[in-house]
């Protein structure tokens, strides 16, 4: 079974929330529980997350979203390109997160085994 992570991460590059779904899973309907109750002024994500539900939810929140249009959608929103810039310390993250040999193979035959793995990984980011 393909798997995957969906993070929340602080903005030095840590990651503070996580989730792991089937990887045949959307990635925005994963967004909701990721930014629940996580104070925030402006919320970061790739096109895959661009949905009217998430950028609603963001905007109660009293946050600015920073996510590039899919091109498929039908309404277009304006992406302020120096935010989304910064968007690399979220990948750079899972490049670390990924230097744990465990993460990066999905060693672990099941998904609880391989959360305990992915959660032991990022603690040691937050040590470090």
């Amino acid at each position: 079974m393909s798997t995957k992570i969906h993070m929340a991460v602080r903005g030095l590059g840590c990651p503070v929330r996580f989730t792991l779904t089937a990887g045949q899973k959307g990635d925005a309907p994963q967004a909701d529980a990721l930014i629940e109750g996580l104070p925030a002024d402006i919320i970061m994500a790739d096109t895959a997350y661009d949905s009217n539900h998430l950028r609603n939810a963001i905007a109660d929140k009293g946050a600015v979203a920073v996510i590039p249009n899919n091109p498929s959608s039908a309404r277009k929103y304006p992406l302020d390109k120096h935010l989304y810039a910064q968007r690399h310390l979220i990948e750079c993250c899972f490049s670390k997160l990924k230097q744990f040999r465990r993460v990066a193979t999905r060693f672990e035959k099941t998904a609880e085994n391989y959360l305990a793995v992915v959660t032991i990984a990022a603690t040691m980011l937050w040590i470090r």
